[in-house]
């Protein structure tokens, strides 16, 4: 195995959820200075979900054109997206035309609309490239998926939120009058600004461009896959008539018996299928659509920090709960149902607080903002952990195809990834 390998396979991971990642963690900044102000996570979530038109886009290629689609250039032209748009949102996040009679963030919109493609195409691209290496690299992609919200929730923790300081400022009217005494607000930028951040997420989409193009060329990589399906990332025309993942059936036909086993041992009933669909269906809805989408509703009544620990929190839940399910694999039907009940049950209390906006419960009280960003962090671990139980190796469905991956989610959007086989 080669430690240059496994270091480009992460930062190749890196650039899969980067982009629309950080833009999340830095709502606390945007929302403040926008037009759109709180509605601004509703809007985002609608165009995440519209972005799913790139992976379905390249699934249904794979399914009906297969071997036509050359992967390879797709994804240079998705990490070149992502990277073009990152960095125009630091110039022109702020920017506003005027539609309908309102001052709207269309660079914003437009460009995240463009970022969330990128990022959501990436589930249907970056893994079947990575096929054609050693399997053992895989498991580096897959960290540096996870540092993929990591990291960006790390740098904007580090770079704070913007806080309102009030000072007394003094006037006097003459020399033998009282002073008179008010207080004037004044404002604390963050550590630095948000056009630094998106900047920040334009170097990483570079950083894995940087590494697709050394796991194409490299000679040490290309050493390692000497009969690699690939040859300087195009595929070879003996692979064109292979079968695709897309076009296997999910599931066996009713009519065929197979015998039942318990969750884990890859083999399931209709019925254990249907139930964790629906478990991974109702989690996913909570942390990646309705949570996030209200959630300028749900902490910004409670202060600029108390969204901003809430955000970057919520993105640290995910790679965490990764982490501990795959230290503690629970192979268990039970602890789906149990974790999304609880997560579901924290999610229904920020909810409330949501809909009680702008005066939700201890909103004038310190305790009030503890409870918002723990019951946050809470929830998004706990669903995650459950997505997870699903998602771990030990617990991928037999009757579906072999190579259909774990989930792959960020805030507003998550989608099955699949493999070639």
């Amino acid at each position: 195995m080669s430690l240059l390998t496994h270091l480009l396979s992460c930062l190749f991971g890196l650039g899969s959820w980067v982009s629309i990642n950080g833009l999340w963690v830095e709502l606390p900044l945007i929302v403040p200075q926008i037009p759109e102000g709180w509605f601004l996570p509703s809007y985002l979530s609608v165009l995440i979900q519209m972005a799913n038109v790139g992976p379905l886009f390249v699934t249904l290629m794979h399914r009906f054109k297969p071997g036509v689609l050359n992967e390879a250039a797709v994804v240079y032209v998705i990490i070149a997206l992502g990277t073009v748009a990152s960095f125009l949102l630091g110039f022109l996040w702020k920017e506003t035309l005027v539609v309908a009679g309102a001052p709207r963030s269309v660079a914003l919109l437009v460009l995240t609309f463009f970022l969330a493609t990128v990022d959501c195409t990436s589930s249907v691209t970056f893994l079947p490239f990575m096929m054609r290496l050693q399997p053992q690299y895989l498991t580096s992609y897959f960290i540096g998926e996870g540092v993929s919200g990591l990291l960006p929730a790390l740098v904007a923790l580090i770079q704070g939120v913007g806080v309102v300081h009030c000072v007394n400022a003094t006037q006097s009217t003459n020399r033998t009058s009282n002073a008179t005494s008010e207080l004037q607000a004044q404002y604390q930028p963050a550590n630095f600004s948000a056009e630094e951040f998106f900047f920040f997420l334009s170097a990483m989409m570079l950083v894995c461009l940087a590494a697709f193009i050394l796991l194409n060329y490299h000679p040490s990589v290309a050493r390692e896959n000497p009969n690699s399906r690939y040859t300087n990332g195009v595929k070879q025309k003996a692979q064109r008539g292979r079968k695709w993942a897309e076009q296997k059936p999910m599931m066996e036909p009713y009519g065929q018996k197979k015998p039942r086993s318990s969750f884990g041992s890859g083999s399931y009933s209709w019925l254990q299928v249907s139930y964790i669909f629906v478990v991974l269906g109702w989690a996913n809805a909570l942390t990646n659509v309705v949570l996030p989408s209200v959630q300028s509703y749900s902490c910004l009544p409670y202060g600029n920090n108390a969204y901003h620990l809430s955000a970057s929190l919520a993105a640290v839940a995910n790679p965490l709960a990764c982490f501990i399910a795959m230290f503690l694999p629970i192979r268990s039907l039970v602890l789906m149902g149990v974790l999304t009940v609880c997560g579901s049950a924290v999610g229904a209390f920020i909810m409330s607080m949501a809909v009680l906006s702008p005066c939700p419960l201890l909103v004038h009280d310190s305790a009030g903002a503890v409870i918002i960003v723990s019951s946050s962090f809470h929830s998004s671990s706990v669903l995650r952990w459950s997505v997870s139980v699903a998602g771990a190796p030990h617990t991928r469905l037999k009757p579906l195809n072999p190579h259909l991956s774990v989930l792959r989610c960020c805030p507003g959007s998550c989608s099955f990834s699949r493999c070639p086989t």
